[in-house]
């Protein structure tokens, strides 16, 4: 996660870093001494190892950025914080792929109800919705109710501004969901697909390293990391990296393991426990912190570091899919791409469009936030609501209900594209201006630095 922080708590001693490391314990403890505890229990401590883990690469990621420039930090350090979600996703691959050299194309070694390429796939497309429809949402919504609790305007008015640099992550995210929705139509998820998809990652990441350096703002074990004097500073950053990899090496293919343990012995579907669950335990800090700072009104970073994630999660974690599949399997025939998948691939796909659609202004409105978490509820409901027969059906419908309403939005703000890609991939950064924005409120103009709620009765 890439937030600029305060450096108001750097001088209080790093609690929250010292308990992030030790709900690492028991998990790691589990995993070195061989012990196997009940899945559910297994699930529950390999999963919090995990969230701990994730948090002290998302402070150590913070603390970086004092010693790299902020454009490189926002392509750098949102693809660590994604780390723990490429671990468990990488371990279903990699049993998809060895399932493939022992047993044939069907991906599914005996015994096994659901293959491990189907829940690679599905690991993958639940965390890509599970950053849009709930974290994106959250941000807007977070904001909203702090400003009604301060009594300021109406939650219909209220609205996330983006600064013209974030045009930047915009951009290669539609570039990346526009070849993403070809993806469905495929059998395989092919090297084809890797030199594509990471094509446009370099090629963001090469445009965001030429972003000037910026002054990082820093809370918590963040800040007290990044107070220390350079030596201890880079040591400790280094240190917390390494912990905190081990820690996800050590657990990711236990909690993986757990999980459809757990399924299985609990009645419950393996396929919604790794869609769902899995990317929530590795997606929580980036939503918590997220959270955080949307609840102090420090908006724009927040969405914008999940925009970031989102690219990183669309383009960099789905093109290494079929490297890792090759690998474990011995071949170069790809990922399958199951008649299931498909639906959840297009549905990912036809979501990540309409995302990109509302934000093709740099504004994201409470109405908008509200859209994205309603359809993205909706997907329950609906599966819920059709019989067996029909199942999966009404993911295809839900995928048109997102893309007509995409190309509702684009068509309506057809005049705002071509600036977008004009300033995310062509215009240099020195020309897009400081990250500033105006906030109104109650019909008075202010301007704010770095603070991008706007709201107008």
């Amino acid at each position: 996660m890439v937030l600029p922080m305060s450096h108001g708590a750097g001088q209080r001693p790093p609690a929250l870093g010292l308990l992030a490391l030790l709900v690492t314990v028991p998990g790691v403890v589990v995993s070195l001494a061989g012990l196997h505890p009940s899945p559910p229990l297994a699930a529950v401590a390999f999963g919090v190892a995990i969230v701990g883990a994730a948090f002290v690469l998302a402070w150590a990621a913070e603390a970086a950025q004092v010693d790299i420039s902020a454009g490189l930090a926002v392509a750098v350090l949102a693809l660590i914080a994604v780390l723990p979600e490429y671990a468990v996703d990488f371990v279903f691959t990699a049993r998809g792929g060895e399932a493939v050299a022992a047993y044939g194309p069907s991906c599914l070694a005996p015994g096994e109800e659901t293959s491990s390429c189907s829940l690679a796939l599905a690991n993958m497309t639940g965390a890509n919705r599970i950053l849009v429809g709930v974290g994106w949402a959250l941000v807007v919504l977070i904001a909203w109710r702090r400003l009604r609790g301060r009594g300021e305007p109406s939650a219909t008015a209220t609205r996330v501004t983006l600064g013209r640099p974030d045009a930047v992550p915009l951009a290669f995210l539609a570039l990346a969901s526009l070849y993403c929705l070809v993806l469905p139509f495929k059998r395989t998820l092919s090297l084809a697909d890797t030199v594509v998809l990471l094509a446009i990652f370099v090629a963001y990441s090469w445009r965001v390293s030429r972003a000037p350096a910026g002054e990082p703002d820093l809370i918590g074990p963040s800040a007290w990391v990044g107070g220390l004097p350079r030596r201890p500073r880079r040591l400790t950053v280094v240190a917390m990296f390494v912990v905190a990899a081990a820690v996800i090496l050590l657990t990711a293919e236990r909690f993986a393991e757990s999980l459809v343990e757990t399924g299985a012995q609990l009645g419950i579907s393996e396929f919604l426990l790794v869609q769902w669950l899995a990317p929530l335990a590795s997606e929580a800090p980036e939503l918590l912190v997220a959270g955080l700072y949307a609840w102090r009104l420090h908006t724009s970073e927040a969405l914008g570091a999940l925009v970031s994630s989102k690219v990183n999660q669309w383009t960099l974690l789905v093109g290494t899919l079929p490297i890792v599949f090759a690998a474990s399997s011995g071949g170069w025939s790809g990922l399958p791409i199951e008649a299931a998948q498909r639906e959840e691939l297009l549905l990912t796909a036809a979501q990540s469009l309409l995302a990109v659609a509302l934000l093709v202004g740099r504004t994201l409105t409470v109405r908008s936030a509200l859209l994205l978490l309603g359809l993205f509820v909706a997907q329950f409901a609906l599966s819920a609501a059709v019989p067996s027969s029909w199942r999966g059906r009404e993911l295809v419908v839900l995928s048109v209900v997102y893309l007509v309403l995409a190309a509702a939005t684009l068509i309506r703000n057809r005049r705002l594209v071509v600036p977008l890609f004009r300033d995310g991939l062509v215009t240099p950064y020195r020309q897009l201006g400081a990250d500033m924005c105006c906030t109104t409120t109650a019909g008075k103009l202010r301007l704010r630095e770095r603070v991008t709620i706007s709201s107008s009765r």
